[in-house]
């Protein structure tokens, strides 16, 4: 019979240090009790656990999945006198502590991969790999726990070794996890796009904290005019208005929070014409009309169909979201923002994957002729705070057609149950 035991004079896979000498680079020294398997008839081993943590990414997003790896390369564990450990048949649990902007655990597993071992040799070094969801921005460090060498082999024996001063375990590893980036959802519509100095012309501002005051205001270029109104959001964040345009330079239309517009916290600008009165006696005007036209966008396809994940393998279902046709025809400043929304994913048995998990790499591009560029959104998540899928800048004259598309990629735990998994993607154009 074999059975696995511990022994102070111990050591794994690579030569340790030297004693009292700090570890090589990248690796730590932590001291470690292992306790031998009662059939051993050995008493509990203290010694060094030489070890090594990394992550496949060390700057993620809120949302994003990071895959950790715990290398033990050395432990007071050793196979006793007993016969031959044979090969493939040791396989290595433990645990990674989260502390800082994240706390919890992450379990890892190794593989059963090992060369034979024979009696009062040290027991070979070991690698143990799981995932974990950044729930927080901010600094998040990993420190080592406990791990278990499991034989099975002649019977199925644990030799499980805990750090001696858990409050003293140094840090394997430290990633910064950032913010989601979010997205402005204010919109801003027009009832009409043009009228006579002092007419009146209804605002609809959607997309606003219920209850905040809504600025509603012209604009010339950058610089904003005379022309003003306040009003309070409803509870859907909803405020409609009239707005008299009497100064002769408005040429647009904006709303916003607080005492500015910007990007961040306003909508708009929507263009508006302030048409000029009849001409004098004893004169003629000859008059051709550019009719402004509308914001739209049209959408390939009714779905979104991504790639099938093996069951226990987990990882990346890739697909596309289909192309999206904006035509923008008002033919003012204002340009344009396409965002998306993506709810929970629901599978069998009620589970859920958080929306959180998918993330795009937006592309676009601008037809021949049009007046305005076209910047895809920045690659990453995009869950349910939202986030830019392409847009134009506001400009003196904006306006074309725009072709955008992104590919898709939804990361999938492993061992997620088989089965089909849905969300819903909400594209708004403002």
């Amino acid at each position: 019979m074999s059975v696995l035991a511990a022994a102070g004079g111990g050591a794994l896979g690579a030569p340790a240090a030297a004693e009292g000498a700090p570890p090589p680079p990248g690796l730590i020294d932590f001291p470690t009790q292992c306790l031998p398997p009662q059939e051993s008839g050995l008493p509990p081993a203290d010694g060094p656990t030489t070890a090594r943590i990394s992550v496949d990414d060390p700057a993620p997003r809120v949302g994003d999945t990071v895959t950790v790896t715990y290398q033990v390369l050395r432990s007071p564990a050793v196979h006793p006198v007993g016969g031959p450990l044979p090969a493939d048949t040791l396989t290595p649990t433990g645990r990674i502590l989260l502390a800082g902007a994240q706390s919890g655990e992450v379990t890892v597993v190794g593989a059963r991969r090992n060369d034979p071992v024979e009696p009062g040799a040290p027991l070979p070094a070991v690698v143990m790999t799981g995932t974990f969801t950044v729930t927080a921005p901010g600094e998040i460090t990993l420190a080592p726990g406990a791990y278990t060498l499991h034989a099975g082999h002649l019977p199925d024996l644990d030799t499980p070794c805990t750090p001696a001063a858990p409050s003293a375990v140094p840090v394997g590893e430290r990633l910064t996890a950032a913010e989601l980036p979010t997205a402005n959802l204010r919109s801003l519509f027009l009832a009409s796009a043009h009228g006579k100095p002092g007419a009146e012309v209804e605002v609809t501002a959607a997309g606003f904290p219920p209850g905040a005051a809504v600025t509603v205001a012209g604009r010339a270029g950058a610089a904003q005019t005379t022309d003003r109104v306040t009003a309070v959001a409803d509870a859907r964040g909803t405020a409609v208005v009239g707005l008299p345009v009497t100064d002769r330079a408005t040429t647009a239309v904006v709303a916003y929070e607080g005492a500015a517009w910007s990007a961040r916290r306003g909508s708009g600008p929507a263009a508006y014409t302030v048409v000029a009165a009849g001409p004098p006696p004893g004169t003629v005007t000859v008059t051709a009309t550019v009719e402004p036209g509308a914001l739209g966008m049209t959408q390939t396809g009714q779905g979104i169909t991504l790639g099938a994940v093996p069951y226990g393998a987990g990882g990346a279902a890739s697909g596309r979201i289909g192309t999206v046709t904006v035509t923008d025809g008002r033919g003012g400043p204002a340009g344009w923002s396409l965002t998306g929304r993506l709810t929970d994913f629901r599978g069998p048995g009620g589970i859920r994957v958080p929306g959180a998990s998918l993330s795009w790499t937006p592309s676009c591009a601008a037809a021949a002729g049009s007046a305005s560029p076209c910047t895809p959104g920045s690659a990453g998540v995009v869950g349910p705070e939202g986030a830019v899928l392409a847009s134009t800048p506001d400009a003196p004259l904006v306006g074309g057609t725009f072709t955008i598309d992104a590919t898709v990629t939804l990361q999938l735990p492993r061992y997620t149950r088989p089965g089909a998994y849905s969300a819903v993607l909400s594209l708004t154009l403002s």
